[in-house]
């Protein structure tokens, strides 16, 4: 297991809905509309492996998601109105930050890690969401699938790009988190050395560590005693 203690971290990866992000189910509300806007409803004998696969595949790039399992027009379709449903929601009080979220990103910054939040929703919906949490200087850098050739977790795509526009030198000097198996893998796949998962969103523990986490905490708030023992 890689000791998070040994100097040299240089950058924090953080995923947003389920990790630094509360939402009050907004999330979930969001694919049902997808679901309705696809013709499945919750009578449909598709609805429970498609739900299946919705969990399985959380914290991925929401039209692959629906690309996986619809034709294009239907996957185009249902990520319009997950889009839709969930863009139209942030304004109304229904997301805020994890408790402690904003603190531990400023501690990190403050310990001389940069800090990049990722997500796997559209570019509009990720700067409406940054914008509603009041977090356009939060972080080091905002990205979104777009942002790094389209392609969104469990690609490596987001944590490199995030490495090379913040001009870390090493993947080993990177930690990632997040609170799915989609998170972990990507930094896995990314080169990572300390692969955090968080329980404030999608999987559990067990589910966490399977995909390869080298760490499982609670929250976001918990991370600098991890990553920066020294402040605390």
């Amino acid at each position: 297991m890689t000791n998070p203690e040994q100097p040299g971290l240089a950058l924090a990866v953080l995923d947003m809905a389920g990790t630094t992000v509360t939402d009050d189910g907004l999330v979930q509300a969001a694919f049902d509309a997808a679901l309705d806007a696809a013709g499945i409803g919750t009578d449909s004998p598709a609805e429970p492996e498609l739900r299946r696969h919705i969990r399985d595949t959380m914290g991925q790039s929401k039209i692959e998601v629906f690309r996986a399992v619809f034709d294009e027009n239907t996957a185009q379709r249902a990520n319009r109105a997950f889009e839709q449903c969930y863009a139209g929601q942030i304004d109304t009080g229904r997301v805020a930050p994890v408790p402690g979220a904003p603190e531990a990103i400023t501690a990190l910054r403050g310990a001389g890690i940069k800090v990049a939040l990722t997500t796997g929703f559209s570019r509009d919906t990720q700067h409406r969401l940054v914008a509603a949490l009041g977090w356009r200087d939060i972080a080091d850098l905002v990205l979104c699938p777009e942002d790094a050739g389209g392609r969104g977790r469990p690609y490596p795509d987001m944590v490199l790009t995030a490495l090379l526009r913040l001009r870390v030198d090493d993947v080993a000097r990177v930690a990632v988190v997040g609170d799915t198996a989609s998170d972990i893998r990507t930094g896995a796949r990314a080169g990572a050395s300390v692969l955090v998962g968080v329980l404030t969103g999608a999987h559990d523990g067990p589910t966490l560590r399977a995909a390869g986490a080298t760490h499982v905490l609670p929250s976001i708030a918990d991370l600098p005693a991890l990553l920066t023992p020294a402040l605390t």
